[in-house]
Parts: C-alpha cells; structure tokens; sequence
C-alpha cells in the first residue's frame, strides 16, 4: 500500500509546487501595478503573499481554490444554488442518463456489427465519423432540435453525453465480442452450440475485461458532454453553469472550483466502475 501510495502523494506534492510558483508569476504583473499605483515597494515575501490572496487573480492559488469549495459544499446548503453539490447533483443527473443511453446504444451497434456484416462495412465508418464533428459545434444543433419538438431541460443535454460516450463502448465491445480465439469458436460449434448460446457462453464473457475499460472511458467523456451541454444553453445550474457564470464576471477562482470538482466527480465515478469491474471479474474468475 504504501509503495503505491508514495508515488502518487509525490506527484501530487509537484503538482502543487508547480502550481503555487506559476500563481506567483502568472499573478505578479497586477501586484507590481497595484504597487506602483500607490508608490509601495515590493518585496519578495510581500510579492509572494499578493500574488497567493488576490480577489480575481489570473491563476488562484492551490488554498484559494480549496477555500471556495469549502464554503461552497460544506458551509452552503445542499439546496442552494451557491453550492456546488447542488449544482454537481444537476451535471450528474444529466451524465448518468447519457451514460446509460450510450452505453446501451454502444452494446446494441457492437453486437449488430460482429453479427452482421453489412452493419459491419455501413454503420462503422459512420460511427468513426461522427466522432470528428467537433462537440461544441454538435452541441447547439441537438439543443436547438430537441427544443423545436418540445424537449427541453435535463434530456438534451443527456443526449450531448451519449453523443460522446456511446463511441468508446462501441469500439471497445466489438473488440471484445471479436476476441475469442478461432479454436474457441470451433469448441463451441463442436458443441453444436447456436448463435446465441455462443454469445451467451463466450462472447459476452470474453468482451467484459473490453466492455469495463470503454465504460471508464465512456464516463469520463459523459461527464464532458453534460458540462458541454450546459455552456450553449445559458444554464441557471449546473457545473457549466458555474463555469460561464465565472467567466462572465472574471471569477476565476470559482472556475477552477467548478473544474475541480468536476475532476473529483468524474473521478469517483471511473472508481465506482473500477469497483464494479474488479467484483464481476472475481466472480468470473477472470481476477
């Protein structure tokens, strides 16, 4: 445990090293202006500590950003639109239901794309393409469309998110259904095993290690589209909606509080898919 903990507890500790000196530099001009304004004289020291407390700085320090998501969760109600677990609760509504939607969509085209092969020469190449539509272009037409026939609010921007998750469940459990080896399928068919025995009994247990590394992916790029789908819509809530709000009025240390959290979030969630992966596998005997 320990040998696995000390590497990352260093990364981390550069990572923050890194980050406190760039807030020195990237938030030193407006300490110097400010200086030179009153006719101070800057120190190192003085220097240092303008460039770690300012109100709108450039780069918030590591402990400005710590700040604002300490009184933005634990020192707000959860019901409040201040605060960022209400705020993570409305962007995690939306994911989990495009995450499901392009999970079941990916599933659905990989099995129709192994088993058949005019899907296979058709629709994969129209899957690969879709995938080099730039989102924030995309984003707005779907929100548009999905308007027009009276769809609105959590729906289409669950649908941006299944967009963009359904592709890496897709190529990842075609290959995964594709990975049973020749000698395998010939035992199955020495069996006289039929189309959907074989799915059933190699196939799909074959495809789990595959189907488990495109859903972290999968929810991972989900996340994305959710937070993607609040920018285009002048949301009220949401952590895009904290991210225009922030921008809006030069409030960068809520930004980088919105994109923590959203890291944190998204992290939790490849975890709990982590978790799930490794108690199926046991069960499967495949850990």
């Amino acid at each position: 445990m320990s040998r696995n903990t000390l590497p990352v507890l260093t990364v981390v500790l550069a990572i923050f090293l890194l980050w406190y000196i760039a807030a020195i530099f990237l938030n030193a001009a407006w300490a110097h202006d400010k200086a030179t304004r009153s006719g101070e004289v800057l120190t190192t020291q003085t220097l240092v500590a303008d460039t770690w407390s300012q109100e709108k700085p450039k780069l918030p320090a590591p402990h400005q950003v710590g700040a604002e998501i300490w009184k933005t969760t634990v020192e707000k109600k959860i019901t409040s639109k201040r605060s960022l677990i209400y705020h993570s609760w409305v962007t995690l509504s939306a994911t989990l239901i495009g995450f499901a939607l392009g999970t079941g969509l990916g599933i659905a085209l990989a099995v129709g794309i192994v088993y058949n092969r005019t899907m296979d020469m058709s629709v994969m190449p129209w899957v690969i393409a879709s995938q080099t539509i730039p989102i924030l272009a995309i984003a707005p037409m779907i929100i548009v469309v999905l308007n027009a026939v009276g769809i609105s609010g959590l729906l289409p921007k669950a649908m941006i998110s299944m967009y963009l998750s359904f592709f890496p469940v897709v190529v990842g459990m075609v290959k995964g259904l594709r990975s049973p080896d020749a000698m395998q399928l010939d035992q199955m068919r020495t069996w006289n095993a039929s189309a959907t025995q074989t799915f059933w009994r190699l196939r799909l247990p074959c495809s789990m290690p595959f189907l488990f590394t495109s859903l972290k992916i999968a929810m991972a790029a989900s996340l994305v589209g959710a937070i993607v789908g609040e920018l285009p819509t002048g949301a009220v809530a949401g952590l895009g909606a904290r991210l225009l709000a922030g921008s809006y009025y030069g409030q960068t240390i809520q930004i980088w509080s919105a994109l923590i959290m959203a890291a944190a979030l998204a992290a939790a969630l490849v975890a709990l898919i982590g978790f799930v992966q490794r108690m199926t596998l046991k069960r499967m005997g495949m850990a």
